[in-house]
C-alpha cells in the first residue's frame, strides 16, 4: 500500500513545485482570491487549489507605431516614439488591468497624438525633450493605478509632409543668407571704423603718410609682374610749391 502512495505524493509534490527567477514575481491565488505575491525561488502550489501568475519585472521597451498627428498650428505630422516601464506591483498588473503590456502601448499612441496637437510645429522639433516628458508624466500617473512605473518616453522621428519639408528648407535657406548679410555688413562697419583709426593716425603723426606710402611701394616692387601708379601725395606738392616762393 505504502509503496502505491509514497510514489504518488513524491509526483504530487514535484507537480506542485513552481519556480520563480530573480526577475520575476509570482501572483499567488487560492480558490481565486489573491493570497500574496511571492518572491524568487522555490515555491509550493497545491493543484487545484491554487494557481500562481508570474510577471516579469525587467524594463520593458515598447515601440510605439507612426501616429497621425495634427500639431495646434494645424500641421499633420507622423510621429512614434518608445516608451519605457517596468512592473513596480506585480498584484496590481495582474488583478486591475487585463493584458498591461497592451494597454501601455495603446494609452501612449493616445497620449502622444494629445500632446503633439497640443505645440506647434516650431515647438515640437526644437523642444522634443520637453514634449517627451510631458508624455511620460502623463502615461506614468494614468498606469499608476495597474502597477506600472514608466521610466522615460522617447520620440524617435517626427515626419513631415513633402511640401513642408520644402518650405522648412526655403526658410532656413532664407535665414541663412540673412545671418550672412548682416555677419558682412558686420565687417563692413568694423573695417570702416579700423581704417578710420587708422587715418587718424597716419594725420596726426609727422611724416608718418610718407613712410606708409614707402612701405606699400616697397610691398608691391617684390612682385616684378606688378604695373605701379605712384601717387603723389599733396604734401609733397605743397612742399614743392614753399620752395618755388
Amino acid at each position: 500500500m505504502w509503496q502505491i502512495i509514497i510514489p504518488i505524493i513524491i509526483v504530487l509534490l514535484l507537480a506542485s513545485i513552481r519556480q520563480i527567477n530573480q526577475y520575476e514575481r509570482g501572483v499567488m491565488f487560492t480558490l481565486g482570491k489573491y493570497t500574496g505575491t511571492k518572491m524568487p525561488g522555490w515555491r509550493l502550489v497545491i493543484p487545484v487549489f491554487q494557481a500562481m501568475k508570474k510577471v516579469d519585472i525587467r524594463v520593458k521597451a515598447v515601440d510605439v507605431p507612426d501616429q497621425e498627428a495634427i500639431t495646434k498650428d494645424n500641421i499633420s505630422v507622423k510621429v512614434n516614439a518608445v516608451i519605457y516601464y517596468k512592473v513596480a506591483d506585480a498584484a496590481k498588473a495582474v488583478i486591475e488591468v487585463e493584458n498591461f503590456y497592451y494597454a501601455v502601448s495603446q494609452l501612449a499612441q493616445t497620449t502622444m497624438r494629445n500632446a503633439v496637437g497640443e505645440v506647434n510645429l516650431d515647438e515640437l522639433l526644437s523642444n522634443r525633450d520637453e514634449v517627451s516628458n510631458r508624455i511620460k508624466d502623463i502615461v506614468d500617473r494614468a498606469t499608476d493605478p495597474w502597477g506600472i512605473k514608466v521610466d522615460a518616453v522617447e520620440l524617435k522621428d517626427v515626419t513631415l509632409p513633402e511640401d513642408m519639408k520644402r518650405t522648412i528648407g526655403k526658410q532656413a535657406e532664407a535665414e541663412r543668407e540673412k545671418r550672412a548679410v548682416i555677419i558682412k555688413a558686420e565687417g563692413e562697419v568694423l573695417a570702416a571704423e579700423n581704417m578710420a583709426k587708422a587715418a587718424e593716425t597716419l594725420a596726426a603723426s609727422s611724416g608718418a603718410l610718407h613712410l606708409r606710402t614707402l612701405q606699400s611701394i616697397n610691398d608691391l616692387s617684390s612682385d616684378q609682374s606688378n604695373t605701379i601708379v605712384f601717387a603723389v601725395p599733396l604734401e609733397i606738392l605743397r612742399a614743392f610749391e614753399g620752395m618755388k616762393k
